[in-house]
């Protein structure tokens, strides 16, 4: 049932106005005893989910018994993240999601569909997994809240992929990873239906349906004007439609056509963001497809200090870094861990250039040129860098820099960027 759903590439929804759209949906779901609320951690700052779920909190006060951020396989947010991001909702209301020990398998999509799905690129049974809070009877409410946005894994981010990668467990983040990534992640990316949600959709509607879910879901993007973040789109409901409203939105709105193949990129990386090449290569993910044959990609990340955001999978990526579908595929198969931790392969498939393109990686002091070379990326100095593309003089698109054309993009999380030699809808 779609609930609620406001929303155009034109339109900005206020805080007043984004109160009362949920007040009027909690109106008409009626009293409700425990309350559960699964918005995203502080990597998705942007999306209005912390406002969203302090609003929640203020119509349902005690009843708003437990918040789970939906870490996936990110680390557990901070007390400082927890209070910029979600202000009023008390501290004890927060539980933390352990992707490894604190789930569940509802049940097993099975291996011909997957194999379907995947044109028969993977031939494997799906565990749909959810952590064991979502189980208690006890809620007669759950609110997924986020943003719909291109993701590299599943297409469109959010929706499902909350609940069965944001608390998830291993197997099945694993499992859904490798699947997209050897699917083709060009393929995918900006995509409502995907194999991955094909796959998720199947679990939704098989194996949880007896779940109160309510999916909570913005659009949104920079004001040209302010440079804050404006909510384009808010829909509110509990079924794919309402997912596929609120993408429709985000590709109509988060998606930059540019109008020649990009040469020179530079991606800016807040250090407050991104700590991660698990996170900060959404710099290569969001741009690939706007990238020309032979182009460099500059990444400025002041905050780096990990490749994984889990010691497991950071340990990977430093054992076989990121050296294009092939290498990675021969590695998957002769090694074990690799096989038991399928998210990694996925991740260093999708931080490839695939030799197309250079991405040079500068980080702050928290990561050396020695770790930057050892996983495949090109280094140069962030203060050099820095001196010759002064980023704060920069505006998001295109500028000249010593008389040199370059792409500026100050958050890649907030788009999709393609040509259309290389996106085909």
């Amino acid at each position: 049932m779609l609930y609620y759903a406001r929303g155009s590439r034109q339109d900005s929804i206020t805080p007043e106005e984004a109160r009362e759209a949920l007040s009027g949906v909690f109106r008409t779901l009626g009293p409700r005893k425990r309350v559960l609320a699964i918005p995203p951690d502080f990597t998705r700052f942007n999306s209005y989910a912390g406002p969203l779920t302090e609003m929640v909190f203020d119509w349902y006060g005690d009843a708003l018994t437990d918040v789970m951020p939906a870490l996936g396989t990110h680390s557990p947010m901070t007390d400082a993240q927890i209070s910029a991001m979600f202000g009023r909702v008390p501290r004890d209301r927060f539980r933390v999601h352990d992707w490894r020990h604190d789930v569940v398998t509802v049940g097993e999509v099975p291996a011909e569909y997957v194999r379907e799905v995947s044109e028969g690129r993977v031939d494997y049974s799906w565990p749909a997994q959810v952590n064991k809070l979502l189980l208690d009877p006890s809620f007669d409410l759950i609110l997924s809240i986020g943003q719909v946005v291109p993701h590299e894994v599943i297409g469109m981010a959010n929706y499902t992929k909350n609940i069965f990668v944001g608390v998830g467990g291993s197997s099945g983040i694993n499992l859904s990873h490798y699947l997209g990534a050897t699917y083709g992640m060009e393929r995918i990316m900006g995509r409502a239906k995907s194999p991955v949600r094909d796959v998720m959709e199947y679990a939704r509607t098989h194996f949880i349906p007896q779940l109160p879910i309510v999916y909570v879901q913005t659009v949104m993007a920079k004001d040209p004007v302010t440079g804050g973040m404006a909510m384009k789109g808010l829909f509110i409901g509990d079924d794919f439609e309402c997912f596929r409203r609120a993408a429709e939105l985000s590709l109509e709105t988060n998606f930059i056509m540019v109008d020649r193949p990009l040469k020179k990129c530079i991606v800016w990386l807040d250090p407050d963001e991104f700590k991660s090449t698990w996170l900060g290569n959404k710099s290569i993910y969001r741009t690939r497809m706007a990238l020309a044959d032979g182009a460099e990609l500059i990444v400025l990340a002041p905050g780096l200090k990990e490749f994984g955001e889990d010691p497991d999978i950071d340990a990977l990526i430093r054992k076989y870094g990121y050296k294009g579908t092939p290498h990675t595929l021969e590695a998957t198969r002769a090694n074990r861990e690799l096989q038991d931790n399928l998210s990694a392969p996925a991740h260093l498939i999708h931080g490839s250039s695939e030799g197309r393109f250079r991405i040079t990686y500068c980080p702050g002091p928290g990561m050396t040129r020695e770790e930057i070379e050892g996983v495949g990326f090109d280094y140069a100095p962030l203060d050099e860098m820095m001196e010759r593309y002064d980023v704060p003089s920069l505006k998001d698109g295109w500028n000249t820099v010593g008389g040199e054309d370059v792409y500026y993009i100050s958050n890649p999380a907030l788009g999709l960027w393609a040509h259309p030699d290389r996106f085909k809808d």
